[in-house]
């Protein structure tokens, strides 16, 4: 295997990792929170639901793959393409690293957008190489992962009753859909990475999905969630806004709801994102939502696209 392509492989994999980590709480946060599973099985329950719906999204549909791969023209210059792919990669790492150690959740889906892009137009020299039909797509994906998320965890709490119902037993059918739809979401984009990766050192020949390059995706992501991420799991579960068990289903249906629909159609969009929508309509039907958490966490949002544009393309430009 050629070095370019060895060191690429292993940085998306590191970033698939890392999205595992700190996307873990995702999915499990509003069932800490509650009391609904003990951290230890909640972890367990996440990196097994992740493992699962990496493997089924992709056997199925791989849309979301085939958006990421087709985001921006690496190939058309192929010296230096691998090493640009590359500098992408190290700058997702370095600011979902930077976001978890102040325990920020934000969006490696977003950051791998920016990133890509970055490292495309320090590569090709201007923003000819972003193809934006699948930008307009990662984009409606993300406005309509955000208001959907929003209303229907707010409908939701609405509709159910408040005294019938044991809902910190359907916060674990919750949290167990919202795994499965993250690991059908992000495994599929770093799958797109990986491939776009083999087909550059290929000299941009097709390259086909296979049985193995799924399992490492989905194996890769479930190790990184099984450590789980408690940092995060308080910001999101706790501060963001305190969730009754029925308000937590109603976030973990509602995202997990948003996602599926989002992997079918093939938008790449922020499980982060979704989660926290969700959460905070789930909160704003109770009046619990915390408005300044709440802007912090949109404002971590809004420096990730430029941040990780930035980072990439400075990074590939010293590489190449």
């Amino acid at each position: 295997m050629p070095a370019p392509l060895l060191i690429s492989a292993l940085l998306t994999l590191g970033v698939l990792f890392v999205n595992g980590w700190t996307d873990a709480p995702n999915a499990i946060a509003t069932a800490l929170s509650t009391r609904a599973l003990p951290y230890r099985r909640a972890v367990l329950l996440a990196a097994v639901c992740n493992l699962a719906g990496c493997i089924c999204a992709t056997a199925i549909s791989g849309a979301v793959a085939a958006t990421i791969f087709e985001l921006a023209d690496f190939s058309s210059a192929p010296h230096g393409a691998l090493s640009a792919l590359c500098a992408a990669m190290a700058a997702v790492i370095l600011w979902a690293t930077l976001a978890w150690r102040f325990g920020l959740p934000t969006s490696e889906s977003h950051a791998l957008l920016a990133g890509l892009s970055g490292a495309a137009v320090a590569l090709q020299g201007d923003l000819s190489c972003l193809r934006w039909e699948p930008w307009c797509k990662a984009l409606l994906g993300l406005f309509f992962s955000l208001l959907a998320g929003f209303l229907l965890a707010r409908f939701i709490v609405n509709r159910l009753p408040r005294q019938r119902g044991n809902y910190r037993r359907w916060q674990v059918a919750g949290a167990a859909l919202m795994a499965f739809a993250h690991g059908a979401q992000d495994g599929q984009k770093f799958l797109g990475i990986l491939l776009l990766a083999v087909s550059l050192a290929a000299g941009g020949r097709e390259v086909r999905v296979t049985l193995p390059l799924i399992l490492l995706c989905a194996l890769t992501m479930a190790l990184g969630t099984a450590l789980g991420g408690r940092r995060i799991i308080e910001t999101v579960g706790e501060k963001l806004a305190p969730l009754t068990p029925r308000a937590g289903f109603a976030a973990d249906l509602s995202g997990g709801v948003c996602l599926l629909i989002s992997t079918l159609l093939g938008a790449p969009v922020s499980t982060t994102h979704t989660k926290a929508a969700a959460i905070l309509g789930a909160g704003s039907a109770e009046g619990q939502a915390s408005r300044a958490v709440a802007a912090k966490l949109m404002l971590a949002w809004l420096l990730t696209f430029p941040t990780c544009g930035v980072l990439a393309f400075g990074i590939a430009k010293i590489i190449l």
